[in-house]
């Protein structure tokens, strides 16, 4: 068995040490890099099989990866390792949105401390169809699948709808699943975090941070694309008026 490409939360784990570090690369022995390693087999990402393999995310193996990052930044004037596309992706993500990789990162490393990760299970969506997950991490996106479909927290956005007297349909396109389905799509809806969590951080979810959503528009905000993801659903309103504008 092969050991298994980075994803995208041990790529932005990695990455975070190497900005605070000044985009230098770390040393094998040097202490970051040890304790990096142990969080790294410790993620409930890869297969049991996969952690158990000797060299599996090894601390000479964290060390070549912020190696990666170093010698392929744009400034860097040496000789670039070898990597892949996933790495320069991060490296541009880091590079470009440097204070929210950072706290993507720190939100990994609070979940895995607490054990909040360990106990969300896998959820339908996290992976989209290409095998891309969004640029901030797997797990984060688990976290905010398994929190929006939280019954009981749709329910209440829903009835906080109807006690403001606005209509129930989709906050993006304005697709009304009881005008097109009847009596079977009356009260239904889909519900959005807004603000990543990784931004929002780990409190209680306010009404007030989720938007409505039919569930096309929910499934785009959560789509990725090389170097990004989670989209607001402002800004997938804004794609949607660049798609509908004629070609000059």
């Amino acid at each position: 068995m092969r050991t298994p490409a980075w994803t995208e939360d041990e790529l932005v784990l990695a990455g975070s040490l190497v900005v605070k570090n000044g985009w230098r690369e770390l040393r094998t022995k040097d202490q970051e890099v040890q304790e990096l390693s142990e969080l790294l087999r410790s993620l409930p990402i890869h297969s049991a099989e996969a952690r158990a393999l000797p060299g599996f995310r090894s601390p000479d193996s964290v060390s070549r990866k912020t190696t990666d990052f170093m010698t392929n930044h744009p400034l860097y004037s040496g000789a670039a390792t070898r990597c892949g596309k996933p790495t320069l992706l991060m490296i541009d993500a880091l590079i470009n949105r440097e204070a929210e990789m950072l706290q993507a990162a720190q939100a990994i490393e609070e979940g895995i401390g607490s054990g909040e990760l360990y106990l969300i299970p896998p959820q339908p969506d996290e992976v989209d169809e290409s095998g891309t997950t969004a640029i901030e991490g797997r797990l984060l996106v688990r976290r905010a699948l398994a929190r929006e479909r939280n019954p009981r927290l749709r329910q209440l956005k829903i009835e906080q709808m109807r006690r403001q007297g606005r209509p129930l349909h989709c906050e993006v396109c304005g697709f009304d699943f009881a005008r097109t389905y009847g009596e079977l799509g009356d009260g239904y809806i889909e519900v959005h975090h807004v603000t990543p969590l990784h931004i929002s951080g780990t409190r209680e979810t306010r009404l007030d941070d989720l938007a409505c959503l039919c569930a096309n528009c929910h499934r785009m905000c959560h789509r990725s694309r090389p170097g990004e993801s989670w989209r607001t659903p402002s800004s997938l309103r804004a794609e949607m008026r660049k798609s509908a504008q004629p070609p000059r």
